[in-house]
């Protein structure tokens, strides 16, 4: 079933929301506006009879995995609410099969053994992708080494200390749910004794406890962490498992845990600096880029800017780091590498920011798409050989997101909340360098759950539209290349669909001619997005046949299964764009620059190249945002020599495949996607 009907919870700490003010041109109707009013997560579940301790007693029942909580909170003395919630802010109380997640964490409990995960490099150190995307410059692709296991810090590796304390194998501490969830009783109950701290029945008495959980280094981000786990279990929380077990957190509205106890794990606590640019109920600290010149004109690692006053900031894009988080807290410092705004933490949700929003940070790898946007980068591996995220670290994105998306204006959807998969290659050239992350295993319905903006069906069978959103849990299409080429992941839910050419799981997948110029196939590799549709996604229905759906993709008809009894879309309506009458093709871009005639004296003209794709006649492709052809001029370290070069020509983006792009308004006719 849909998520939201699988997974309820409450946070006390709301995220204020309100309608967004710009002028855009919109695909989610009337709906958007009324989902915006959702909590950060998404219902308030039943409260359970014994509500003062955290319904301790009515949640020891259930299924195994419920049993296997219960049994180790008596077994260690822990508060059965606290381990649930730590848990909870952890996984999710997923076990996801013994795999680890993006950052070497196995389990419910997310116990880490982080050295059995790391990939080799780090993600802005693979490929050909040259992040900063400019033309303009010359060809900069990164390189970076990555630390052994004994570089590793403790955070990353708590499976060992858990198999001490209980003296269980590493494997059955990897593998077991019950065995994972000892050894994250374990833990909360050392930390408990070497804090100095008296065993307890009440949950209010471990806050230092799950803020050690963390591994956090300073006093804020533990805090974080602790607050969530406590507002988790005031809230209450339940859901069904991907595993199918059905777990519970009964409400305990009047826990109040005494915070007092955070002075005991000795952390520093500095003041926020006054340049970080986040909400206040997150943790965040400044480590900033460097702005410096290296030798033979050229400088690192970002371009100094005025936005919004200078530009319009258009986009957030969702990046995963493919390495750890003191390595890349070291790449960002350094001036030659490239860079992002924030990047953050998957044990316990921290952030770093590291480029003011007013300027220019090279991370998309499309220079178009740089001048317009904020990049997040997520701890995390793309393909260590299972990929899943914390709640923890989605949570504290989400925050941020939204407070991003209030300050510049910016609709929570899919058109304008891209993953660096779905920003499109500047010219035929870049298309395959183009990077892939944060990948099919991002959650992102329940990362729109958590910004208070899920898919939803918003419109009829006749709305013309469809809204990709596949139940992740229970969509695990096969994919290919995460260990060792060729091999198949581990089984995993994915928020992808795979296209077909024709209404048949046997029919090839459809080609994308940017990626393969020779007309090969596409793959199940992890990292070709080919022939694949996201979720939140949206698509301009092309027909229909059984439990299959098609629609317009890269200039083709794409097929994708879609049964009634277990929906992979939605309907929805909106604008689309098709061709102007009289038109056979209509060329795409991947960047919006203006006409050679905006261009002043000095600024070279960039030239409009269109990408080897073709917007068909009869075809059409929902409708993003309206724009004017804009380009930044920025290739010196002074500033003063920087020029925003603005055009007449207007552009419409359009979700042409799983990459956005661009087509002249000139060359298309506007229209409502409903029959």
């Amino acid at each position: 079933m849909p998520e939201s009907a699988q997974d309820s919870a409450h946070d006390g700490r709301r995220i204020p929301s309100r309608p967004t003010r710009r002028t855009t041109l919109r695909t989610a109707g009337a709906a958007a506006s009324a989902a915006l009013l959702l909590p950060l997560v998404s219902a308030t579940p039943a409260a359970h009879a014994d509500q003062r301790r955290g319904g301790d007693g009515p949640d020891a029942g259930g299924g195994a995995l419920q049993r296997a909580f219960a049994a180790a909170a008596a077994e260690y003395g822990v508060p059965l609410s606290v381990l649930l919630g730590v848990s909870y802010l952890q996984s999710r109380w997923d076990g996801h099969g013994g795999a680890p997640s993006v950052t070497g964490g196995y389990g419910p409990m997310h116990l880490t053994d982080a050295h059995t995960a790391l990939l080799a490099a780090p993600h802005h150190s693979q490929g050909t992708e040259d992040a900063r995307g400019d033309l303009a410059r010359p060809l900069s692709v990164p390189k970076a080494s990555v630390p052994q296991p004994r570089q590793l810090p403790a955070r990353l590796r708590t499976l060992g200390r858990a198999a001490e304390l209980t003296g269980l194998s590493a494997e059955a501490l990897r593998g077991d749910e019950s065995a994972n969830v000892r050894g994250g009783a374990a833990l909360l109950a050392a930390a408990q004794k070497r804090l100095g701290l008296p065993p307890s029945g009440d949950p209010a008495d471990w806050y230092a406890a799950v803020a050690a959980y963390s591994g956090a280094d300073d006093a804020a981000a533990a805090a974080f962490f602790a607050d969530e786990v406590y507002g988790v279990i005031r809230g209450g929380a339940a859901r069904t498992t991907a595993d199918g077990e059905r777990v519970s957190l009964g409400a305990a509205p009047d826990v109040a845990p005494d915070t007092r106890q955070l002075r005991t794990l000795g952390l520093p606590s500095p003041a926020r600096d006054p340049r970080v640019e986040a909400p206040k109920d997150v943790s965040c600290e400044w480590i900033p880029a460097p702005y410096e010149e290296f030798g033979d004109g050229d400088y690192g690692n970002h371009d100094l800017g005025d936005r919004p006053s200078s530009q319009s900031v258009d986009y957030i894009v969702i990046h995963d780091t493919e390495g750890p988080w003191d390595t890349t807290i070291k790449l960002v410092q350094d001036p030659t590498y490239v860079s992002w705004q924030y990047t953050l933490r998957s044990s316990d949700g921290h952030i770093a920011q590291h480029v003011p929003l007013k300027d220019v940070a090279w991370h998309a790898g499309n220079w178009y798409v740089n001048a317009k946007s904020i990049g997040l980068e997520h701890e995390g591996f793309l393909t260590a050989p299972d990929a899943w995220y914390t709640e923890a670290m989605y949570r504290s994105s989400a925050r941020l997101v939204r407070y991003l998306a209030k300050r510049f204006d910016i609709p929570l959807d899919r058109q304008h909340i891209l993953g660096h998969d779905n920003v499109p290659g500047t010219t035929t050239s870049t298309i395959a360098g183009m990077h892939t992350d944060p990948g099919p295993y991002w959650d992102w319905a329940h990362y729109f759950t958590l910004l208070g903006a899920p898919f939803r069906s918003t419109a009829g069978s006749s709305g013309g539209l469809v809204t990709i959103r596949p139940d992740y849990a229970t969509n695990r299409p096969v994919y290919t290349d995460c260990e060792t080429a060729g091999q198949p992941c581990a089984p995993h839910g994915s928020s992808a669909v795979r296209l077909h050419t024709a209404p048949s799981a046997d029919a090839p997948l459809v080609k994308d001619v940017g990626l393969r110029p020779d007309g090969s196939d596409s793959t199940t590799g992890v990292n070709d997005t080919g022939a694949r549709a996201t979720t939140g996604q949206q698509f301009a229905v092309a027909g229909h046949e059984g439990d299959w759906t098609a629609i317009w993709y890269l200039g083709q008809r794409a097929w994708f299964q879609n049964p009634k009894r277990r929906p992979t879309a939605v309907s929805a309506k909106g604008l689309v764009v098709t061709p102007k009458a009289g038109a056979k093709e209509v060329p795409v871009y991947g960047r919006a620059y203006p006409e050679q005639e905006a261009y002043p004296e000095g600024v070279p003209v960039q030239a409009v190249s269109p990408l080897p794709y073709k917007l068909l006649a009869g075809q059409s492709y929902p409708l993003g945002l309206r724009t004017r052809g804009e380009y930044l001029w920025a290739t010196t370290f002074d500033p003063a020599g920087h020029k925003v070069v603005r055009g007449q020509d207007v552009y419409y983006q359009i979700q042409f495949g799983h990459r956005v792009a661009f087509v002249r308004a000139a060359d298309v006719t506007v229209r409502g996607s409903g029959k």
